[in-house]
């Protein structure tokens, strides 16, 4: 088996819930070891957010995947102390713990960083660490509305709406993966200190919706909702076919946008310039529109698609999970697999992404039971004894 990417890199994961700690399952697919640092008794709230079976928490199990689980009161002097103990043996530290408290328990990015300085610091908060917000708690949802994503989805005579998925987290979390790698090639191919990487969840979602303010700065014009249509691109919407299922189409690239014409026998429209030049059809794309839906509603989903993969139309299924799973391109790359559990048995999750031709990923276990590595941890990496270590469970710091 090759040797895994991020071999010989230690992170702390002293995070909980969703974005930081998503962060350090990215890194611990490709080799890093992540340790999970969880509060004694309840854990990570992640642990019991979300779906359960058999009082298992299923994300908890896919988050978790390949970190080893210490325990460890952060709210004690005792704590406070064993995590400065274990950040000397990291490369990388992960933290979302607002900053007024992480300042208040000394483990702030001045104090590690005067203690370690080639220590990584990853602090992900609601707000960021400066600017009147900065110490405000706060979730996914917030970055979704702050952002601009919920104005911008949703039918233009509907409410904004919320994506019913972590989105803010999940953007926020591969930033921060990314830079993690970014500080560590600084460090270690630069010889520089390590460094603090600020991130909220408002900034990286934000990035991704540029073109509004662009388009506000420049033409003083405020993006609206559309549902599912876009300004840009014609056709471009879901539509319900023959047999109640739906499939998704783009033509933003114009090549694209005019096999669409022959692909529902409208061919002559690719010589008309009011459908074949980009901005002119635009302006008609509810002509567009009509045209296909009406085409679609008229096939199956498997016939209409294998018209629009004859003709190269950039068309695809809208999956529910079921079909997600049995989709056999997917299958073929094998985009998931099944891990065996001692809770669950066995669960498929997602494999890691992106591969690697040298160095793939992997998922060698799903998320570990509460503390289940105290001992490796305390009793090997810090070499704290077997006597002392059970004297600071009676003490309710690990």
């Amino acid at each position: 088996m090759p040797e895994s990417l991020l071999s010989g890199v230690r992170v702390l994961d002293a995070a909980t819930l969703a974005a930081a700690p998503l962060a350090a399952t990215y890194l611990a697919e490709h080799g890093a070891e992540v340790i999970k640092v969880e509060r004694p008794g309840s854990g990570d709230p992640i642990r019991d957010w979300g779906r359960r079976k058999d009082g298992t928490g299923l994300m908890w199990k896919s988050v978790g995947r390949n970190k080893k689980s210490v325990t460890l009161n952060l709210r004690t002097a005792e704590g406070q102390d064993l995590l400065r103990q274990l950040a000397g043996q990291a490369d990388v530290l992960v933290v979302n713990t607002r900053p007024g408290t992480l300042r208040g328990w000394g483990l702030d990015y001045a104090t590690m960083h005067a203690a370690y300085p080639k220590l990584i610091m990853v602090h992900v908060t609601g707000f960021g660490l400066d600017g009147p917000d900065s110490d405000r708690p706060g979730f996914g949802t917030l970055g979704e509305a702050m952002s601009g994503f919920a104005h911008l989805t949703g039918e233009a005579d509907s409410p904004p709406t919320l994506p019913s998925f972590m989105l803010a987290d999940s953007v926020t979390s591969l930033t921060a993966a990314y830079a993690v790698m970014m500080a560590l090639y600084h460090r270690d191919v630069h010889d520089a200190p390590g460094q603090l990487i600020d991130l909220n969840l408002i900034d990286p979602l934000s990035r991704m919706l540029e073109p509004s303010v662009l388009t506000y700065d420049q033409l003083g014009e405020v993006p609206r909702r559309c549902g599912n249509r876009w300004d840009v691109s014609a056709p471009r919407n879901t539509y319900l076919t023959k047999d109640r299922q739906w499939i998704a189409m783009s033509g933003s690239a114009p090549t694209v946008a005019l096999r669409v014409y022959r692909a529902i026998g409208r061919p002559e429209l690719a010589d008309d310039p009011e459908f074949s030049d980009p901005q002119r059809r635009l302006a008609r794309s509810g002509e567009v529109d009509a045209m296909v839906a009406e085409w679609v509603s008229r096939h199956t989903r498997a016939e209409a698609m294998t018209v629009f993969r004859r003709e190269g139309v950039a068309a695809a299924p809208v999956y529910d999970a079921p079909q997600l799973l049995e989709d056999p391109h997917l299958k073929a790359r094998g985009i998931h697999v099944r891990v065996p559990d001692e809770d669950l048995g066995s669960m498929r999750v997602q494999g890691p992404v992106p591969r690697f031709s040298a160095t793939p990923g992997r998922v060698e276990h799903l998320g570990p039971a509460l503390g289940e590595h105290n001992k490796e941890i305390y009793g090997e990496l810090l070499g704290i004894p077997s006597d002392q270590l059970a004297a600071l469970a009676d003490q309710g710091v690990i």
